[in-house]
């Protein structure tokens, strides 16, 4: 089974980056969507960023709240995915999860039950 842990939450202010990483173990597929969501108290879990990773490449997707500031990427030697987070706002301020499910990022923001392994989660917090 794939174990997801992540890393690299903190505190930084308004207009402030973080990267957040996804170490990924235990995987055994060679197509599946890797996704980052965020948690804020009393709303819906909702997705952020996701990266379709197949044998030829990977392909990208972003929440339109976070395009031109969020970039996710890959690196398969390390096994992690990685979440830069530019120009951060304090609506961005949540606990992220990252998740894993086998094949293409169909639905992936909405999808949410399709995903089969997720991570403990990382806190951010974004002051103004």
């Amino acid at each position: 089974q794939v174990q997801l842990v992540e890393s690299g939450g903190g505190s930084v202010q308004t207009g402030g980056s973080l990267r957040l990483s996804c170490l990924v173990s235990g995987n055994s597929y060679s197509r599946y969507c890797m996704a980052w969501f965020r948690h804020i108290p009393e709303k819906e879990r909702s997705g952020v960023a996701a990266v379709y990773i197949y044998p030829g490449g990977v392909v990208n997707f972003y929440a339109d709240s976070v395009k031109g500031r969020f970039t996710i990427s890959h690196d398969a030697a390390k096994n992690t995915v990685y979440l830069q987070m530019d120009s951060l706002k304090p609506e961005d301020s949540a606990k992220y999860y990252c998740g894993a499910m086998p094949g293409t990022c169909k639905k992936w923001e909405v999808g949410e039950a399709a995903y089969k392994s997720w991570g403990k989660g990382t806190q951010d917090t974004v002051s103004s």
